[in-house]
């Protein structure tokens, strides 16, 4: 690699230089013609030669180790351009100077640019939030109303409000994982608590759907975010029920800390499997139910890429989907 970074380095400047090789090569002819038009010594006419020639490589020697050294120099920085806190380089030429002064300029319209941008977020995301805790009381209002009195067609109507109620959830999710600033807290939670609270969140739902739950209590113990995990779960849940029609939804640790949440749902189609965690993805089921927004296993995904967990589905169609979380860590032993 280093022998090519070599081999590249020396053409470009072969060829950077060319006209100046050219013009040497021409000036040696012109002088050869001229030192033979006047009939002087061949060894005088060598000598004289070979001390140019010798000048000429020492310079050539050290011009390309500048030349060299500049360029590392530059392709290091390129290396760590977000983070380059020292001044570019002296320029070496006029056109250098010029590229400099470009860079400069750019960078701060760049930085202008990025400055508004991140006002324009940070105005959306307060809106937003104000917006989702406001929906939040009359979302509160209707519950209470709707909890009055026990009817099937309440009954619906509160299985909707709670899908309204998530679909509001997941604006601030969506909007909190694009955004720069950290809302992570790591550390060590029972597994067995997490899971717990988004089954008991969505126990009506398997009511009302007659689905049966399997889930065998465990003692793991994993690094994490709670609050994070525990949005992940909810979206895995929330599609377990959503596309299961009859059958059962399985919950289980296994001992690499592998969470699997396994439905006999109607399945993923092949074509689709690759693409489920793309943004905007709903794939077949998706335009089936014409309400899925193929927001929730994106948000999945970016969050489990957040707390460096794994997620993963396998499906067969007609016979349902298993979506795979690992949380596993490496544990870290100070000596």
């Amino acid at each position: 690699m280093e022998k090519k970074q070599s081999t590249h380095i020396l053409s470009a400047y072969v060829w950077q230089y060319r006209y100046t090789f050219c013009m040497f090569a021409a000036y040696m002819v012109i002088l050869a013609v001229v030192f033979s038009l006047y009939t002087l010594e061949t060894e005088a006419v060598a000598y004289a030669a070979g001390l140019c020639g010798i000048a000429t490589v020492v310079v050539l020697a050290v011009h390309y180790g500048v030349y060299r050294d500049r360029h590392l120099k530059r392709r290091r920085m390129l290396k760590n351009i977000r983070i380059l806190d020292e001044p570019l380089p002296a320029p070496g030429t006029l056109a250098e100077a010029d590229y400099q002064e470009m860079v400069a300029a750019l960078r701060q319209a760049c930085d202008a640019e990025l400055t508004q941008w991140q006002k324009q977020r940070q105005e959306q995301v307060d809106y937003y939030t104000a917006w989702v805790h406001q929906i939040k009381t009359p979302i509160a209002v209707m519950r209470m109303i709707l909890q009055q009195e026990d009817t099937a067609e309440h009954r619906e109507l509160l299985a909707e409000l709670f899908r309204v109620e998530q679909y509001v959830e997941m604006v601030l999710s969506y909007l909190r994982l694009g955004s720069t600033s950290s809302d992570f807290v790591f550390q060590e939670y029972r597994l067995d608590d997490l899971i717990r609270q988004a089954i008991h969140k969505y126990a009506p739902q398997f009511v009302r759907r007659r689905i049966r739950l399997i889930y065998e209590p465990t003692e793991e113990m994993v690094l994490t975010d709670e609050k994070w995990l525990s949005f992940m779960i909810e979206q895995v849940l929330s599609n377990a029920v959503k596309y299961t029609k009859k059958g059962e939804v399985q919950i289980t640790v296994t001992n690499e800390q592998v969470l699997k949440i396994a439905d006999t749902g109607i399945g993923i189609a092949p074509e689709d499997l690759p693409r489920i965690f793309e943004k905007g993805f709903t794939g077949y089921n998706g335009r089936a139910d014409k309400k899925s927004t193929g927001l929730g296993l994106y948000l999945c995904r970016m969050a489990a890429e957040r707390l460096s967990h794994r997620i993963w589905a396998e499906s067969e169609v007609g016979k349902g989907t298993v979506i795979s979380i690992c949380l596993h860590t490496d544990k870290l032993e100070l000596m």
